[in-house]
Parts: C-alpha cells; sequence; structure tokens
C-alpha cells in the first residue's frame, strides 16, 4: 500500500492554466447571455441550463488553482473542480430535454413523437437527476482523498456517466425521429406560422453533440483539460 500511495497522483495529466483561463472567459460570456436572455424572455426551462453554468466558471476556476499547485495538488480544490466540471452538464441536458417538449407544444406535435409530451420531459429529466447524483456522489466519495475512495468514486462516476449517455442516446433518437415525422407530415401550426421549430432542433442536435463527446478519459484528452 504504501508504495501505491507514492505512485498515486490526483491528477494523471498537468492542469494547463491557460486552457482553464480560456473556458472560465468563454462559460462565464456564454452564461451571462443566457442569464440575460432567460430574465428578457421569461424562458424558465433555462434555469438549470445557466445553473450549469455557474458550475462550469466556479469549476475552471479551481482547474486553474490546480495548474499552479502542481504536482502538490489540494484535494479539496481537486474535488471541488471535479464535482462542478463533471455534473454541469446533466443540468445542460435537463434544459434541453425541456426545450424538446417546448418544441413539440408550440408545432402541435405530439402525434409525431414516440413518447407523449406529459412523459417525454419527466422521462428524461428523471434519468438526468440519477445521472447527476450519481457523478455527484461518486465526487463526494473522492473527496475523502484515499486511494480505495479515489478509485470507488471513480467507478461510481463512470456509472453516472454511462446512464447519461443512455438517456442521451435514446433522447437525440426521439429528437431525429419526431423531427423527420413533422417534416413528412406538417401540423396545421406549421402551415399558420413561420415557427423556427427546425433550426432550434438543429441547435439541439449540437448542444446534445457537445455534451456526448465532452469527456474521453481521465489522462488529459478531453475537454475538462
Amino acid at each position: 500500500m504504501a508504495g501505491e500511495s507514492v505512485d498515486f497522483k490526483l491528477f494523471r495529466y498537468n492542469p494547463s492554466l491557460a486552457a482553464a483561463i480560456i473556458f472560465i472567459v468563454l462559460f462565464f460570456t456564454v452564461t451571462a447571455l443566457h442569464f440575460y436572455q432567460m430574465l428578457r424572455t421569461r424562458t424558465w426551462i433555462f434555469i438549470p441550463f445557466v445553473v450549469g453554468g455557474v458550475f462550469e466558471v466556479i469549476g475552471y476556476i479551481g482547474r486553474a488553482i490546480a495548474a499552479q499547485q502542481s504536482p502538490n495538488w489540494s484535494v479539496a480544490i481537486y474535488s471541488v473542480q471535479t464535482i462542478l466540471i463533471l455534473i454541469a452538464p446533466a443540468l445542460f441536458a435537463a434544459s434541453i430535454y425541456m426545450m424538446l417538449g417546448r418544441i413539440i407544444l408550440v408545432t402541435d406535435g405530439e402525434a409525431h413523437s414516440v413518447i407523449s409530451k406529459k412523459w417525454l420531459t419527466k422521462i428524461f429529466v428523471t434519468g438526468d437527476v440519477i445521472s447527476f447524483l450519481m457523478q455527484g456522489a461518486g465526487g463526494g466519495i473522492m473527496a475523502s482523498g484515499t486511494i480505495d475512495a479515489m478509485h470507488t468514486g471513480e467507478n461510481i462516476i463512470i456509472g453516472g456517466l454511462v446512464v447519461q449517455l443512455l438517456f442521451f442516446g435514446f433522447f437525440i433518437i426521439t429528437g431525429i425521429l419526431f423531427h423527420a415525422r413533422l417534416i413528412r407530415t406538417p401540423t396545421q401550426k406549421l402551415y399558420s406560422n413561420s415557427l423556427p421549430w427546425e433550426r432550434q432542433l438543429y441547435t439541439l442536435y449540437g448542444a446534445s453533440l457537445l455534451i456526448l463527446i465532452r469527456h474521453d478519459g481521465t489522462d488529459g484528452l478531453d475537454t475538462s483539460k
């Protein structure tokens, strides 16, 4: 065990201060813009999105601090930045799920959805909450700082990411099927209103793709670098 303790490192790569600062600026700017738009349009479904953005900003501030501590990283700083950066996308996903429900509502396209609007948000947000709790619990276990806790916490976090991936994959399939059916058989609302529903769906696809590819592992080859 003594040898294992010597070889163990919190980070398996050297955090980049420059990258952390860039992400702080980007997430702060985008979050501030979404917060303003949310208040201006009273689009409260974006509350989770804004909170997720705040988590990202704080998380990358922690990452910037950690970058200056190498190789003597603080367990507290490591835990805070890891937890916040990991769980923030679950909050982004919650707003994305609710946005699809809003698109289905304004297009009067519930008949084209494989899941009724009543259950769509509930099902996917439930999966999101499970993933959120698993990742948060895993991060909390890692915060104890012992080697066994680090490994256990990592496994729980990976399990949470798998849950998120499964629900998110099903969500994307649901969105694509709805999109295809609505194009094939437009509703009356699409004829009577110039709704930007298709542009909004493409925006959801893009945001979903970014969430899916955000994490490749703990060897530094990921977006949390």
